[in-house]
């Protein structure tokens, strides 16, 4: 009788300790899209500074360096072979569009990892490597928690650990050449004129005064540079340009008319 009173006392403290154990389980954060969209949106004109990180080459590497051109901004992290990976392949064919339309070196792509334990610099160059990341002017880094914080809050990322590893929005931040936030882009299976699009109007539209060469050079560029979605690729339409000079052929002859027929009234 004793054996089985000791026996029920032990299923009865189980029991309790697995009750507790289930009701003071804390639920996992779950990401609020809507929430994640406005802090997003809320960082478009906040200019960056002052942010150091490690090269997947082990240099360092100040955002400010790259002051002067636009920067393409993402944040992944490396363990991450669903969302992150294809964002990364994305922006990789993204770039050699851009890159085949503006020219290499009209501006500069930077993907940290956010992962701080494991995100290091050789985790980091493997990560590219293994997703053929190796054009011109994209630097993979890693930098330390505290900075990560500070990067994701001025951008406007939200990320957060969970049981699959983290939780976060999937966003590519466009900065112009000062720094500033002007656009972001989400989703990993954008369109590449989403990206190309504006890079097009901060390299090209800096300088549109037609006073210049190069103002007016920069304007034929703006315009005239069209997406073709058959070949994936961007082509000049020189079709505008003999639009638009027939159009001020036609306005000037037009013109003559008008004002030979007021010399003939006069």
């Amino acid at each position: 009788m004793r054996g089985a009173t000791r026996a029920g006392h032990v299923l009865a403290v189980g029991l309790l300790v697995c009750v507790v154990s289930w009701t003071g389980a804390v639920a996992a954060p779950q990401l609020d899209d809507r929430e994640a969209l406005r802090v997003s949106q809320a960082a478009i004109g906040r200019t960056l500074g002052g942010y150091e990180f490690t090269a997947s080459t082990g240099d360092p590497l100040a955002l400010e360096q790259l002051r002067g051109r636009p920067v393409v901004l993402s944040l992944v992290y490396t363990s991450c072979y669903h969302v992150c990976s294809g964002l990364t392949l994305r922006l990789r064919e993204t770039i050699k569009v851009a890159h085949d339309a503006l020219g290499e070196g009209s501006f500069a792509v930077v993907t940290v990892g956010f992962d701080t334990p494991n995100d290091t610099p050789d985790r980091m160059r493997q990560y590219a490597r293994e997703r053929g990341a190796n054009l011109a002017d994209w630097h993979f880094a890693s930098t330390d928690a505290a900075t990560i914080e500070r990067l994701a809050r001025d951008v406007g990322f939200t990320y957060f650990a969970s049981t699959k590893g983290f939780d976060h929005i999937t966003q590519t931040t466009i900065l112009d050449r000062t720094g500033r936030v002007v656009l972001q882009v989400y989703g990993e299976d954008f369109a590449p004129p989403l990206v190309v699009e504006p890079l097009k109007k901060l390299v090209w539209g800096r300088n549109l005064d037609r006073g210049t060469l190069e103002g007016l050079v920069n304007t034929v560029r703006l315009f005239c540079t069209i997406y073709d979605p058959s070949s994936g690729r961007y082509r000049f339409d020189y079709s505008l340009i003999v639009n638009i000079l027939a159009g001020g052929l036609a306005l000037g002859i037009a013109a003559a008319g008008i004002l030979a027929a007021l010399r003939n009234v006069r």
